[in-house]
């Protein structure tokens, strides 16, 4: 962070959004960030310390070489010159020193404090429900974690420098030119405004095309999201419009060049008009100065010292003048930050948490109504990209529903889509809380138990079974991070899938893409249900877990599930009414109630709803066998 040649000087100031001036700063942030800064008093005062001295010892090397040309070059003095310039570049080397331990400090400090953020706001987002997801934009949360928190961190550390050392640099400079001479520095002073104002107007300018360019950088980033994921580049291919999406594309890429043509001559006249200026202070103070030396008024090495902290006055003030830009810059990274972290998961931890009794385990609702939150209670407009979140009536899906799944048997849930059947399996598992009634597992309501232990007794694969972008074993051992190779490969074996497994050259090292998609849907399936054996669960639920294999891997899945289902409570959600005929219990639900229950032959022989589903579903496939 050496100060040679014009201070602490920089661009940042002037590529902050051009409305950060307007923003009013929410009550309490500031000492929230005071707060968050506490833990790293003890290196903030060693950094204090380090900058100050730099900025002293940087301070001290136009005295010296005033005194090596007054006292020793015009005396004739060859030792003290000698001397004074061995000191003069011992302050350099000194100088140079004090930089590498402020940017070490200063790196510390900052990517200390972007791991405390990142790890934070990362934590706090994993806490937030399922519903928050479904409502925000992943693009918004990854901004969140990256832009605004390295915005936090690059402010914080760099007003804090900004501050200290150049109100320091500042001061010193000021101070020694009043006393060296009153006269150059007034001049000097008076030149101050033809710079200052030019550079706060280019610096708005820059702002808002700065502002614009990032604006459209992050239309060209959702465009390459969307259509370089599998799915989004089989839309494209398959309505044949890449020529349209390219054309998109480069009319993005064209403002965002030409903005950049414009940001690249503003820059430059900014740095011309700097150089300019000082360039004509120098030359006024070697006009005036000049004189004053031929007068006898003033010494030459006066007149050199005077211009050389001339070339440390301008970046100084400059940045200082700056301050309230940095200032509210940091502060708005901090609010956007604090925002998310301000959202309170609706899922929380029991303060008194019950343990789960070892054994097979009971499944129960107690009158349960649900209601899904609004927007408001979930998310927030910046994460949605919207103006302001929509008001919207919570609207009741689930009405007064109690049932009871035995150990060691298996319930199905039936029903037209959108009658509730996810819902309750959700419930289960906390992705959501109830909003009257209770589920328990054992007596236990499940909001008293712990998640982490919540989460050990249920296993759950939904109809669109998500793997990481990683290997078949990494993928698999998400579940049991412990198993032995033997347990991996038996689970592989009961979904039916080992074979394909072995098939591969790399087998389990073998990665299976972005969501699996280097993989069949049926076989990503398989591979989810290798995971769910693999955890071996007390209770299971199967969300549609068969809905891609294809009729002889579901025979064979099926197999491989009554043995894994034995003495295990288990909720199956299907479509296909096929696959539930042997299921203890049968729920129809529709509207958010359960209208029938009992086994397949009892509700086919009641004539209702199910019966109305079982004929449709098996009216069609032997229309389409027929053929």
């Amino acid at each position: 962070m050496s100060m040679h040649g014009g201070g602490r000087m920089g661009m940042k100031s002037m590529t902050k959004d051009r409305d950060v001036l307007e923003r009013s700063v929410a009550p309490g942030t500031l000492r929230r960030i005071i707060e968050f800064a506490r833990q790293y008093r003890r290196t903030l005062g060693v950094f204090f310390v380090a900058v100050v001295a730099d900025a002293i010892v940087s301070s001290v090397a136009p005295l010296l070489l005033r005194a090596i040309v007054d006292q020793g070059i015009a005396r004739h003095r060859e030792g003290l010159v000698i001397g004074l310039a061995l000191a003069t570049a011992a302050l350099a080397v000194a100088d140079a020193g004090l930089s590498l331990v402020e940017r070490r400090i200063s790196s510390r400090i900052g990517e200390g404090i972007i791991f405390d953020l990142r790890s934070r706001v990362f934590r706090h987002i994993q806490r937030m429900p399922v519903a928050f997801f479904s409502r925000t934009q992943t693009g918004a949360l990854i901004s969140r974690l990256n832009n605004d928190v390295i915005g936090a961190q690059q402010a914080f550390t760099d007003i804090f420098s900004n501050v200290v050392g150049n109100v320091v640099l500042l001061a010193i400079t000021l101070g020694v030119m009043l006393t060296l001479s009153w006269q150059i520095t007034l001049v000097a002073l008076l030149l101050l405004p033809a710079f200052l104002l030019p550079a706060r107007r280019v610096g708005r300018r820059l702002g808002g095309m700065f502002q614009e360019g990032m604006e459209l950088n992050a239309e060209m980033n959702m465009v390459m999201t969307e259509r370089f994921n599998v799915a989004g580049a089989s839309l494209v291919k398959l309505y044949g419009r890449p020529e349209q999406e390219a054309n998109y594309f480069d009319s993005r890429a064209r403002r965002v060049r030409d903005i950049g043509v414009r940001q690249a001559v503003f820059q430059r006249f900014f740095f011309i008009a700097l150089g300019l200026v000082a360039s004509l202070a120098t030359a006024f103070a070697y006009g005036f100065g000049g004189v004053a030396v031929l007068h006898g008024s003033l010494q030459v090495g006066t007149l050199i010292a005077m211009t050389a902290y001339l070339t440390r006055l301008y970046g100084p003030l400059t940045q200082v003048s700056n301050l309230h830009v940095d200032y509210m810059s940091a502060i708005v990274s901090f609010e956007r930050l604090f925002e998310v972290l301000d959202l309170e998961p609706m899922i929380s931890e029991p303060p008194s948490p019950l343990a789960l009794p070892p054994g097979p385990l009971t499944v129960a609702f107690s009158h349960v109504d649900f209601d899904y939150p609004g927007a408001e209670e979930v998310s927030l407009a910046s994460l949605e990209a919207v103006a302001t979140l929509e008001k919207t009536e919570r609207v009741r899906v689930l009405h007064d529903v109690s049932f009871e799944v035995a150990p060691g048997t298996m319930t199905a849930l039936v029903g037209p889509s959108g009658a509730g059947k996810s819902t309750l399996s959700s419930l289960v598992t906390r992705l959501y809380d109830v909003s009257a009634g209770a589920v328990t597992l054992n007596g236990v309501d499940v909001r008293d138990v712990l998640l982490s232990d919540l989460n050990a007794a249920i296993g759950v694969v939904t109809q669109d079974a998500h793997l990481f972008h990683d290997t078949l074993r990494s993928n698999l051992l998400y579940a049991r991070p412990d198993a032995p190779e033997a347990d991996v490969w038996a689970a592989l074996e009961a979904a039916q899938i080992a074979d394909l497994v072995r098939s591969l050259p790399l087998g389990l090292d073998t990665v299976v893409g972005e969501r699996g998609y280097r993989l069949s849907g049926g076989e990503k399936q398989r591979v989810a249900l290798a995971r769910l054996m693999l955890k071996a669960p007390r209770i299971v639920v199967l969300d549609e877990a068969t809905a891609h294999l294809d009729n002889e891997s579901e025979l064979l899945v099926q197999r491989a599930l009554e043995e894994t289902l034995k003495d295990r409570t288990s909720i199956v959600i299907a479509h296909r009414l096929s696959t539930i005929r042997r299921a203890d219990q049968i729920l129809v639900v529709d509207q958010g109630r359960i209208i029938e229950r009992g086994s397949h032959d009892e509700l086919l022989g009641l004539g209702g709803l199910y019966r109305d589903l079982y004929l449709a579903q098996f009216a069609g496939d032997d229309a389409k066998s027929s053929q």
